[in-house]
């Protein structure tokens, strides 16, 4: 069937007359930008809703209209997670098993971007532990959920901030090298990418299949450690020809959406997706568009599913 949908497309043209009664989804970062309203155009559809959140209170903000606008027997739910911290992911995952009901979908969507150089709880440099190790031990964790709900997905939100570095498994925290926000987001969003393969090859056997998104450029709480030079080169980047613009919010979790519950899993499964579709690959360095190599390659996944594991000091089987 041909694909109708593009980089224009929202949550809710996606979704239009879908019911997804009965599916339960774990969103992380639910308390702000995408995670909302991919849970809100979700539970507006009948799905039940868990969210991760760091803020208790925002949380509960951010989820009062969420439940508002939710389906009859849609429940939205906060549960809480630091992804900075290796122990709140342990910590959230072991009571979500301990709960033992089955997830759907799980979508790995919190992550900081081009932050200062700085450390979490447990020593990784911010956006390779934040965005990469916090969600490897999360959603590692998590898979038995999975497993039990299956057929079911697991939805990485990467960038094409991707094409910025590939992983640098020899310096993954900047210590032999200096430190570059837009180099250390690129480093954690090709690991993202890298991630989802590896979930999918890890997975799939047992109907799990996984994915990396990349969901345009969207003005959000993302952008919250933007320095005027940060930003300064991000709009030199958006303003180059044939660049694409910056998308509403509704727009930029469709793509989220797209593969959680529109995309058939075949499709989908180890790829890297866009505007609502599956990314070409492409090494050409202007490519507005398309994945990289290095972003894919199954050899270079496991590699860094190596390291992740030494790094967090722990070992997962499929």
């Amino acid at each position: 069937m041909t694909n109708t949908y593009g980089r224009e497309t929202t949550t809710d043209q996606l979704l239009e007359g879908r019911d997804l009664s009965g599916k339960r989804i774990l969103i992380t970062g639910g308390s702000a930008g995408l995670g909302v309203e991919t849970a809100r155009a979700l539970a507006a559809h009948g799905a039940s809703v868990v969210l991760t959140v760091r803020d208790r209170a925002k949380g509960e903000r951010a989820a009062a209209p969420i439940r508002a606008c939710a389906a009859k027997g849609a429940t939205v739910e906060l549960v809480d997670l630091d992804l900075e911290s290796l122990a709140s992911a342990r910590a959230c995952a072991d009571a979500l098993v301990r709960e033992g009901k089955p997830l759907d979908v799980l979508i790995a969507n919190a992550g900081v971007m081009a932050c200062p150089q700085g450390k979490t709880k447990d020593g990784f440099e911010t956006q390779f532990g934040t965005n990469h190790l916090g969600h490897f031990v999360l959603v590692n964790r998590i898979a038995p959920l999975l497993v039990r709900g299956a057929p079911s997905r697991i939805v990485v939100l990467s960038s094409a901030g991707h094409r910025f570095a590939d992983v640098n498994l020899d310096d993954p925290n900047f210590e032999r090298s200096p430190y570059e926000p837009w180099q250390a987001y690129g480093r954690a969003k090709t690991a993202n990418v890298l991630f989802a393969v590896s979930l999918d090859r890890r997975l799939r056997d047992r109907r799990v299949r996984a994915c990396a998104v990349h969901p345009g450029g969207i003005r959000t709480e993302l952008g919250r450690h933007l320095t005027a030079d940060t930003m300064k080169q991000l709009t030199s980047r958006m303003s180059r020809p044939g660049a694409p613009q910056f998308k509403t919010v509704p727009q930029g979790a469709a793509t989220s959406v797209w593969c959680a519950v529109v995309a058939s899993a075949d499709e989908i499964g180890g790829r890297y997706c866009e505007d609502c579709g599956v990314a070409k690959p492409t090494d050409d360095p202007e490519a507005m568009g398309g994945v990289r190599a290095y972003a894919t390659n199954p050899a270079h996944a496991e590699a860094l599913w190596a390291k992740s594991e030494s790094l967090v000091g722990e070992r997962f089987s499929p």
